[in-house]
């Protein structure tokens, strides 16, 4: 089992969502809060981004139903978790393992959007 793109999701015109992970126990969706649409009208028009680009990552605790955003430092150390993730493949449970100590940081209940 690998980390993998499940599913994307577009939101407006500059949030893009990546379903890194899914299991009963836990979620994990990478945020592109800058990235551009994919619209021949979007190519043509100048960007109207921040010039640095975000990021971050969601993680959700499903039994507990709350949830962690990780940016910044935190965004960096999670992206390098999953690089080394796509070198070697994990099992579920470390996989798992991993995201429970993340999911302590979690203090915001789940909301539907």
């Amino acid at each position: 089992m690998g980390f993998g793109f499940a599913g994307i999701s577009r939101f407006g015109d500059i949030r893009i969502m990546h379903t890194l992970y899914d299991s009963d126990t836990f979620a994990v969706v990478h945020i592109l809060a800058n990235a551009l649409p994919e619209t021949d009208e979007a190519r043509q028009q100048p960007a109207m981004l921040p010039p640095l680009p975000r990021h971050g990552f969601e993680i959700v605790d499903k039994r507990a139903g709350k949830e962690v955003y990780l940016d910044g430092s935190w965004a960096e150390m999670f992206q390098r978790q999953i690089d080394a993730w796509q070198r070697q493949t994990p099992t579920q449970e470390e996989v798992e393992d991993t995201l429970e100590g993340y999911a302590t940081l979690a203090q915001m209940p789940v909301h539907m959007h």
